[in-house]
């Protein structure tokens, strides 16, 4: 039911605008003949000042203007359309077009002044010849008049061709009736069209043509505006409240699965995965969707498909079905010994070496980096950099990160055994290695021990606390990014897999995830994370390790 109130407000708010416009632009504004007046003052608010003792002096018909006032008065065409003098609602034969009618004062004088073109003089005005004289008269639609038995003075002005946004003005000099002693304020003109006589449908044509109509300035909006625009608002209230708080079922995108997904694997993929999987929660509410993330989730690449072999053994999958609620990321492909996992290429990860930025070094060829890894290279200064002992810190063996380095970087050849058990343990001035079991603990490690060199994914580097002490290595000059694995041949990186045990099954949790994160949304956070995508890479080789 509330669904169906919420269409229907969505509908109304809609059509509203919609019709207000066609009203407003091609129905009532097509013909719209505006007014404005600009000016009514009295004469008398002005006398005082100086050089203006002449306004309190004015005469006409040989008598002094009593209370004179002043009224500048413009006619404008206000619509959208020219308007002629079919259109004025009077007789045919019937000069005047418009009538102005003060109350309580007599119209003295009234002057045509700024009309938008010099044409427009020829509706007021005409030439009269007289023997050998030659006048100008006012034409038979411009007149004045007043009226002592219901005290008003009028103005009639002709039926004037007036093209879109032309205008003209009239400035009226009135006085009060001689017989009115009152001080109170002068009621506003009252303008109008002439009304017809003759036609029965006179009454039609005034309210869907030329009524007169106030065009005062508006500092925001004009009245029917804001009645617009207040609709609307009361509209989208209405809409969200029904959203908020009404609605009963929040239904979530179709493609969202229900249920639980444990995730494991490469701590170095784990930043973007998790990102992934925050937002995937955020897309998918109303759908009971869990992903459990906790500071043990992500382990390891090897780690995290043992954990995955094993919680399909315990689920008891049989050959040819899969597990569609675990998934396992990896830093390559997994070693030999897991038959029933089926990797799946997601992007290309790029590591950097870090170095404590005491060594002072921030580019070096690869057969120096395989020196220092291999100990042959124990102090900073026989590779350029400063005096300073190398401490190698490694991740353990289980690590994708470090089996990348080995097989990207250091020919296949992996570092020696540690010195040191306890990375706390090497000596400030002297040469030694130890290992760490996570990013982070490499990174912190690093940053925090004079000469430390390490490595770790490089998206990673920027985000972490202490990348301000950490220099990401140049690799014989070339830099470690996604662009520079494509273009410069970068050689420390490596493809990132989703394992599943079995094939993935459809409609489940597991396979709505990896859906999300390798053809929708998920792809930007891969992006933001400095991973290539395995769908866009422009060599597919970046996608399969060597």
């Amino acid at each position: 039911m509330s669904e169906q109130v919420e269409q229907w407000i969505a509908i109304l708010s809609l059509a509203f605008p919609v019709a207000a416009f066609l009203w407003e632009f091609a129905i009532v504004g097509r013909k719209r003949l505006g007014y404005r007046v600009q000016m009514d003052t009295l004469a008398a608010d002005a006398a005082d000042k100086p050089y203006a003792d002449v306004l309190g002096d004015m005469r006409h018909d040989g008598h002094r203007l009593k209370d004179p006032s002043f009224v500048l008065l413009r006619i404008e065409n206000a619509g959208s359309a020219k308007i002629v003098s079919e259109d004025y609602l009077a007789d045919p034969s019937d000069p005047y077009g418009i009538k102005v009618t003060f109350r309580n004062r007599r119209v003295a004088a009234v002057v045509l002044t700024d009309p938008s073109n010099n044409a427009l003089r020829d509706f007021f005005f005409e030439e009269v010849t007289e023997g050998d004289n030659v006048r100008v008269v006012a034409k038979p639609g411009f007149r004045r008049n007043n009226n002592a038995r219901d005290r008003t003075g009028t103005i009639r002005l002709p039926k004037v061709t007036l093209p879109r946004g032309a205008e003209y003005k009239v400035l009226v000099v009135l006085e009060r009736w001689p017989e009115d002693d009152g001080k109170e304020p002068f009621p506003d003109p009252d303008v109008q069209g002439t009304d017809g006589h003759d036609r029965w449908y006179d009454p039609l044509v005034r309210f869907l043509r030329l009524k007169a109509t106030r065009t005062e300035s508006h500092v925001f909006a004009s009245r029917p505006a804001w009645w617009a625009m207040w609709i609307l608002i009361a509209a989208v209230v209405v809409q969200a409240g029904f959203t908020l708080f009404l609605r009963e079922d929040r239904r979530p995108p179709l493609d969202c699965v229900g249920g639980t997904l444990h995730l494991h694997g490469s701590t170095a993929f784990a930043p973007a995965v998790e990102a992934a999987a925050r937002d995937y929660l955020k897309r998918c509410e109303g759908a009971d969707v869990r992903i459990p993330l906790a500071e043990d989730t992500f382990t390891g690449s090897t780690d995290g498909v043992t954990d995955l072999d094993d919680a399909g053994r315990d689920a008891g999958i049989q050959v040819g079905e899969g597990l569609g609620d675990h998934i396992a990321f990896t830093d390559g492909l997994a070693e030999d010994g897991h038959p029933n996992l089926i990797p799946k290429p997601v992007a290309f990860s790029v590591f950097t070496i870090v170095v404590n930025k005491g060594a002072n070094v921030q580019n070096l060829t690869l057969e120096q980096i395989r020196d220092i890894f291999a100990g042959r290279v124990r102090n900073w200064s026989e590779v350029g950099g400063n005096k300073v002992p190398v401490h190698l810190v490694n991740r353990q063996p289980g690590s994708g990160t470090r089996k990348t380095l080995v097989a990207k970087v250091l020919d296949g050849r992996e570092p020696p055994q540690f010195t040191e058990t306890d990375c706390a343990a090497l000596g400030e001035n002297q040469y030694g290695r130890c290992e760490v079991g996570s990013t982070d603990a490499m990174l912190d490690r690093t940053a925090s021990t004079p000469g430390a060199i390490g490595y770790s994914e490089a998206a990673g580097v920027d985000g972490h606390p202490a990348a301000g002490k950490l220099v990401k290595l140049k690799i014989d000059g070339k830099e470690s990014t996604a662009d520079g694995v494509e273009d410069t041949n970068y050689p420390y990186w490596q493809t990132e897999f989703a394992y599943t045990y079995g094939p993935v099954p459809a409609g489940s949790i597991a396979a709505a995830f990896l859906n999300f994160l390798t053809q929708q949304s998920g792809r930007d956070l891969l992006r933001e994370h400095g991973h290539g995508l395995c769908s866009e890479a422009q060599n597919s080789g970046e996608c399969r390790p060597v």
